[in-house]
């Protein structure tokens, strides 16, 4: 509750980042006739590229008012977006044909290069109206079923030569006002039937609002000295959107005319259902299949720990329970397996600072992603809210900073026996995913800068960022430690021996079979990995949470299986080093998700151009890869801990 009523505020409090919380169909615009209607531009992007610039970086048409930034939030900054106004003026249910919208001045050699370059390269122009982004259609090559995108291309290239689409055919779908039923009205009128209207609703009677924006682009030739007498905004001679009419091509010295038609259709579309087309869920038994083959495993892995348990080592336990004292003592000569470590399992492990550390910055994570993702499948941070996604982990794992330093803090006086040095752990733990993530963002950033791409986090955020760290992450960190210091610490169910016992040699170097203990957990994965790179890379828009809430939940499960499934073979070898090798068990899953990684990149984003691409992506699937390691790490070394407690909680040897 707390953690939400932060959020709350925080949102409240981000004036300048936040444009409003949003959820579908809890906020309309109803627009009456010949209410102007604004059109929006985002950046211009590429899927070539994942270099995102500005739009007004090419020599477009600019508002005669001046551009004009919106209010962006902190997701939308961190993912690149640059929202601006446009020269689009549309009027409610005013259609217009052949309007002029601009007449740029003659094209240099460098604005001809820059069209070049983001039309080979298939840049896209993202337009947005009420809050939709625009749409187009394209045919199948193999059949006639229509296929819809996002965005539309800046020009096409033919025969060496590079056109513009310079005149767009806007296409506005629009549903009357029905009006909204009151409560109040109903409760007393009993069956609801005579619904009394408010004097709002009388007034928003005949108004109409936007369930959706599509767009035909088309390249025309215009002779621009033959139009220098036709003022901005007036009526062109009427052209022919022709796939085999002439272009109007991108020449040095030669200025470009831009124009649109716009038509108003009514739509039986309801405001509520608008975004639908846009998160059509597609690939359902693909999501299915792979829930179903995360359970196989899970079961799988559940049969193992079952027979762990109850038939190997429950059945050892009753056996050794039941012996007299002297009994035990002779038993206790002729020990093996996971009972000959029983002076030596619950050895502080090799850096425990750093175990401790990551252990706590694993929890954060790992609940900043479940509260997201949940919060996701219930619809609270829809894609409708451009950037609300993002700003919500960032603002979660903020406030979630007091569950770290308690995690990490109570650890290191479990492993320490005293809470001596909690202050230096807390503060450890608040500074080391950051201080990575800000490391791997600042050499992104320095490459993003010289390319002058709007991907590049503004200084300003940065500030805001560390900002929020100190005085939000930091504060809250500490606080959590100072707790898990006056808690009294978990004591050991057995004693530890003074001179650690020597390791046999092994058959199978151990880090091969940490290593392979991650691809039970991938399995899990790796189908819903794929579309969640779609939706990064690819510009898709994912919106699948409920699966994802499920998918999260079994590699849960599974990476806690894994994990004392291993811990106990290595205990069964008399390896008492089972620390480390719990949490990289399950956390070595990020190595395969690198691997796909790599794997996507080469034969996936294959037409991905140039190295500066290249290094964007893989820094930003290393920061992910990390934090991943970080979270199902944590997962597995936790279950261990608890089995391993359990365990040896049984046992009664002195």
């Amino acid at each position: 509750m707390l953690v939400l009523l932060g959020f709350l505020v925080l949102q409240a409090l981000s004036g300048g980042f936040v444009e409003g919380f949003y959820l579908p169909g809890s906020y309309l615009h109803p627009y009456k006739d010949g209410d102007e209607l604004g059109v929006k531009v985002n950046s211009i992007t590429s899927v070539e590229t994942e270099l995102p610039y500005s739009y007004y970086s090419l020599p477009f048409c600019r508002p005669k008012e001046g551009i004009k930034k919106v209010a962006e939030n902190i997701g939308e900054l961190l993912m690149g977006d640059e929202i601006e106004n446009s020269p689009y003026k549309f009027k409610m249910r005013t259609n217009q044909q052949n309007v002029k919208v601009c007449e740029t001045s003659p094209l240099t050699e460098k604005d001809v290069k820059h069209f070049h370059q983001r039309i080979d390269d298939l840049y896209q122009v993202n337009l947005m109206l009420d809050n939709l982004p625009v749409t187009r259609y394209t045919k199948q090559p193999d059949s006639n079923k229509p296929m819809r995108w996002t965005g539309l291309p800046i020009g096409h290239e033919k025969d060496t030569k590079h056109y513009i689409f310079n005149h767009l055919i806007f296409k506005v779908l629009i549903h009357e006002y029905e009006g909204e039923t009151s409560m109040v009205a109903m409760l007393g009128n009993g069956d609801g039937l005579d619904v009394v209207q408010t004097e709002s609703e009388r007034n928003l009677t005949g108004t109409h609002m936007v369930v959706g924006f599509e767009v035909v682009p088309c390249s025309v030739e215009r002779d621009a000295k033959a139009l220098k007498d036709v003022e901005d905004y007036g009526t062109l001679p009427g052209v022919s959107c022709s796939l085999n009419g002439p272009h109007q091509e991108i020449k040095v010295n030669e200025p470009l005319v831009f124009s649109y038609d716009v038509v108003f259709e009514p739509s039986e579309i309801r405001w509520p259902s608008r975004w639908d087309s846009y998160l059509k869920m597609e690939g359902t038994r693909v999501h299915w299949f792979s829930i179903l083959n995360s359970l196989m495993v899970i079961t799988f892995l559940a049969g193992i720990v079952f027979v762990i348990f109850l038939r190997t080592v429950r059945r050892d336990l009753t056996k050794y329970e039941e012996l007299d004292k002297e009994s035990q003592s002779q038993m206790t000569e002729e020990l093996s397996g996971w009972k000959l470590v029983v002076g030596d399992v619950f050895r502080a492990p090799g850096s425990p600072q750093i175990l401790c550390i990551t252990i706590g910055d694993g929890v954060q994570i790992l609940a900043m992603g479940v509260v997201t993702i949940f919060c996701a499948a219930l619809g609270f941070m829809s894609p409708a809210s451009r950037g609300m996604l993002l700003t919500g982990m960032v603002l979660l794992y903020l406030f979630l900073g007091s569950v770290a330093g308690y995690v990490a803090s109570r650890l290191w006086c479990t492993i320490q026996g005293s809470p001596a040095g909690w202050k230096a752990i807390a503060l450890k733990t608040a500074c080391f995913f950051p201080g990575i993530s800000f490391i791997i963002l600042i050499i992104l950033n320095s490459i993003l800068w010289a390319n002058g791409s709007t991907g590049a986090i503004p200084i300003s955020l940065f500030l805001v960022l560390f900002l929020l760290w100190f005085t939000i992450s930091v504060p809250l960190t500490l606080l959590g430690g100072y707790f898990a210091a006056r808690s009294e610490p978990i004591t050991y169910p057995v004693r530890t021996n003074q001179i650690p016992r020597e390791i046999p040699p092994q058959r199978y170097p151990s880090w091969l079979l940490v290593l392979g203990a991650g691809t039970l957990p991938f399995g899990t994965l790796f189908i819903e990995l794929f579309f969640i790179m779609s939706s990064i890379w690819m510009g898709r828009v994912y919106y699948v949470f409920g699966f994802l809430f499920i998918v999260l939940v079994l590699l849960v499960i599974v990476c806690a299986e894994v994990s004392v499934v291993l811990t106990y073979m290595h205990l069964c070898v008399e390896d008492h080093r089972w620390w480390w090798k719990s949490f990289f068990a399950s956390g070595s899953v990020a190595f395969y998700v690198f691997l796909y990684s790599i794997n996507y990149l080469v034969f996936d984003l294959h037409s991905l151009s140039g190295p500066v691409s290249a290094v964007l992506y893989l820094g930003y699937s290393l920061l992910m890869v990390t934090a991943i390691m970080f979270a199902t790490g944590t997962v597995g070394f936790l279950t261990s801990f608890y089995f391993v407690h359990y365990l040896f909680s049984s046992v009664k040897i002195d």
